[in-house]
């Protein structure tokens, strides 16, 4: 699948607070995933759109909006996941928005406890701005799947810009990082503006 670009991510957010907005709804979310990561000016390969939903009564706020869109998957549990989740396509991208309900006391995590709901920036998105996960606690996600090609661009985007040093350790210490990928963060980003 082709990797999505930003005008991508923006006409897909765009439409679907446009459809939240004229049904008068106004659920908690995050964005998150690669799209969150896109929207901060990373260049990574990008295959959907994530939202990180408080509740589950925020995917369904989202699922009632988004009705006019073509449903992929409709609201579901997902057990194995831990997840209440559904997908639409919207102007011809994913989206895909879910809850996460494993509990931690850790705020480093992307989709996991307090983390996104904590550290996030809001972004300009075409007519709105949107709550988007820190690029730390998406690193972090990365490192853990061992994914060059989404970690290296975040790297390359942090060292070229200030980042939270602190929340980053968090991050790698809720994912009990191995060795050789904290080493990797530190040669990287050693010397680097901490924000």
């Amino acid at each position: 699948m082709a990797s999505l670009r930003r005008a991508n991510v923006t006409s897909a957010l765009e439409a679907a607070l446009t459809a939240l907005s004229a049904a008068g709804a106004d659920p908690t979310y995050r964005v998150g995933g690669t799209s969150a990561a896109l929207l901060q000016g990373v260049r990574l390969p990008v295959g959907d759109v994530d939202l990180l939903a408080a509740r589950r009564e925020d995917v369904d706020t989202f699922a009632a909006a988004l009705s006019p869109f073509p449903c992929l998957y409709a609201p579901s549990w997902l057990p194995e996941s831990l997840q209440y989740f559904t997908r639409y396509e919207v102007n011809g991208v994913h989206v895909e928005i879910s809850t996460v309900e494993r509990e931690t006391d850790s705020d480093g995590m992307e989709c996991v406890g307090r983390g996104p709901w904590q550290h996030y920036v809001m972004i300009a998105c075409g007519a709105y701005r949107v709550p988007v996960v820190r690029l730390e606690l998406r690193l972090a996600t990365e490192l853990l799947r061992d994914r060059p090609d989404r970690y290296e661009p975040l790297l390359d985007h942090l060292a070229a810009h200030s980042f939270d040093a602190e929340l980053l350790r968090r991050a790698m210490d809720a994912h009990d990082l191995p060795p050789e990928r904290r080493h990797l963060v530190n040669a990287r980003l050693t010397g680097v503006p901490r924000a």
